[in-house]
């Protein structure tokens, strides 16, 4: 895996997380149990904090960044998806946030809230438990997701990323 200090800033990832070799990991970044972090995905903590709790999965090409006064913070049982871009923002506990989309400073995404594939959640807004945001600007619909709804993808990356952990291994050719 490729992970750099930056100054005094070290990453801190728990030892049963899996980091790919071609995912960055910069600074004042921590990552949980059992989280996975997939190829492409940047995670530069240089500004300021980003924490990704336990088993979430940040998946292919996502970027997490942070503001100076604004932290990033991922809950535990969440996916991010292919592509999106979380900057100063807060995702709570079993969110899912779909591929390619942003979620910016100072929002605030809901336990098991869905933001879409491709959505914009703009700064300062709210996402509450359990809604959707879709579109560009998102538009929200309240009370939609079931619970427990993203619990299968989730627990298939948390297996994913213990077999990447224990089988992935370098062809040299």
């Amino acid at each position: 895996m490729t992970v750099y200090a930056l100054g005094d800033q070290e990453p801190d990832i728990h030892p049963s997380a899996y980091v790919h070799p071609d995912a960055v990991v910069i600074g004042n970044v921590v990552i949980g149990a059992e989280s996975s972090v997939w190829p492409g995905a940047v995670l530069r903590g240089d500004d300021g904090f980003i924490y990704v709790g336990d088993q979430t999965s940040i998946q292919d090409g996502v970027v997490v960044h942070t503001t100076r006064a604004q932290p990033t913070r991922i809950g535990s049982r969440c996916t991010i998806g292919h592509n999106a871009h979380l900057e100063g923002c807060t995702v709570h506990d079993k969110a899912l946030v779909g591929s390619g989309s942003v979620v910016l400073h100072r929002s605030v995404i809901g336990e098991e809230a869905l933001v879409g594939a491709n959505a914009l959640v703009g700064n300062d807004k709210v996402v509450p438990p359990r809604a959707r945001a879709l579109g560009i600007p998102a538009k929200i619909t309240e009370d939609v997701v079931e619970p427990g709804q993203f619990d299968e993808g989730v627990d298939f990356y948390v297996a994913r990323g213990a077999r990447y952990r224990r089988e992935l291994r370098p062809l040299h050719r």
